[in-house]
Order: C-alpha cells, then structure tokens, then sequence
C-alpha cells in the first residue's frame, strides 16, 4: 500500500553556490558517504532527502543524517534511514522507499514513493 509520495527539484548551480556561501551546510545536510559527491549528485541526493520528508508528510524534527542515498551500480538508489526518518517511517507503517533520481539540464530531481 502507498502511505506517502514526495517528489523535489533543484536547480544544480544555485544549489552549489548557496553551499559554497555557506560551507558548514554541506557537512549539517550529508553524511559523509554523500559530501564530496560531484554538483549534481549532491543536488539530487538533497532532492532526494526533500523528497523522502514530503513522503512522510514533512514533520518538523527529522535530521538530515538520519538518512542517506547510497548509489547502487546498474540499479535504483538506496534510502538508508536511522534515527527520526526511521522514527516516522515506522509511526506511519512505511517498510520501503521507492527513489528515483535524475540530473540533466542544471536541474536535479527526486522522486520518492512510501509504501507499507
């Protein structure tokens, strides 16, 4: 069953420059697995992290290191969650994440389906 789906977008070079104003950003929003990461890799993982909070209804509290989007070779990416993305997950009855992410154009996307 789908309890929640969340999609985002990011604009790549806007993003980039907003973490090159700000370069404790990079280390608050990705785990290390992520941070050097090249531009758009790191825009669509942050895509990604905005997609998965609107799949579980955006509740205020989640950390962004709770989850991480792990690069599968010649597969769908991964959502690793802990802490209070696990917390939600669970309160809602998600058992899975459906990620799909694309970047071409400047433009970084996310899409993410939850289901029980």
């Amino acid at each position: 069953m789908i309890i929640g789906v969340g999609i985002d977008v990011v604009d790549v070079a806007r993003f980039m420059a907003t973490l090159e104003r700000t370069p404790a950003l990079r280390e608050r929003l990705f785990t290390e697995a992520e941070r050097d990461l090249p531009p758009a890799s790191i825009a669509a993982r942050f895509a990604a992290k905005e997609a998965i909070a609107k799949a579980l209804g955006a509740p205020g509290g989640m950390r962004w290191h709770d989850a991480t989007v792990h690069r599968v070779e010649g597969g769908a990416p991964v959502v690793e969650i802990r802490g209070t993305v696990q917390a939600r997950a669970d309160e809602l009855g998600i058992v899975t994440f459906h990620l799909s992410i694309s970047h071409d154009a400047g433009i970084a996307s996310a899409m993410v389906v939850a289901e029980g």
